[in-house]
């Protein structure tokens, strides 16, 4: 059965995204945290054919489309299926040989539709799973200095809390100063279109 999903915000950054992505993408497994429809996980598989893309949501409906769109891209033999992550349910439940062979995280659109303790949970995984030097690369809206960067995150903010009060845009210094306690330095901030950041953490200790 086709259980794809399409989400339009993915067709729009994917290649933003990639590019960011790039710049500290080797060789090795990345584990993507929250992987939606999947359309990311096999449209980066492609681009970066030297890494293993390991896809995990904590959606039933989300793990059938990504391994339709794994399948649909004839990434079978390449790509693995995807994991049930729930990002608060630590440990993380991962394989040996993904352990042994990450070299980055990536988490895209996540953080601002869930309540903070799941950024909690993301830094203190993130931080047991990786070696010094390697990555973790969050994508999406935030504040900085507690303000909104534009009137159309300001409104997006609002729809987000109406939906669930616990979710919202995050700040960017209060995402920093948790990636710290974890030991992780905040190593770039890239302004991405539509008021959107990527921001590259990178393990100190």
């Amino acid at each position: 059965m086709d259980n794809r999903l399409f989400f339009p915000a993915t067709q729009r950054n994917k290649d933003c995204i990639g590019d960011v992505l790039s710049r500290v993408i080797n060789k090795g497994s990345v584990l993507e945290i929250g992987s939606g429809s999947g359309e990311h996980g096999v449209v980066f598989q492609k681009r970066f054919p030297r890494i293993i893309w390991q896809t995990s949501d904590p959606e039933l409906v989300h793990r059938k489309s990504i391994s339709s769109w794994i399948e649909y891209e004839e990434l079978t033999k390449k790509m693995p299926q995807p994991l049930e992550i729930d990002v608060e349910k630590i440990p993380w439940n991962i394989p040996l040989k993904l352990a042994h062979s990450l070299q980055g995280i990536v988490s895209i659109n996540m953080i601002h539709v869930a309540h903070w303790s799941c950024t909690v949970a993301l830094f203190r995984e993130s931080g047991k799973l990786l070696n010094k030097g390697q990555f973790l690369v969050l994508y999406g809206p935030f504040k900085i200095c507690n303000k909104h960067i534009s009137e159309s995150n300001y409104f997006f903010d609002k729809s987000l809390k109406k939906q669930n009060n616990l979710w919202g845009i995050k700040n960017l210094e209060e995402v920093y100063d948790e990636s710290k306690k974890n030991g992780f330095t905040q190593e770039d901030i890239i302004r991405m279109p539509a008021n959107n950041f990527s921001i590259i953490y990178r393990k100190v200790s």
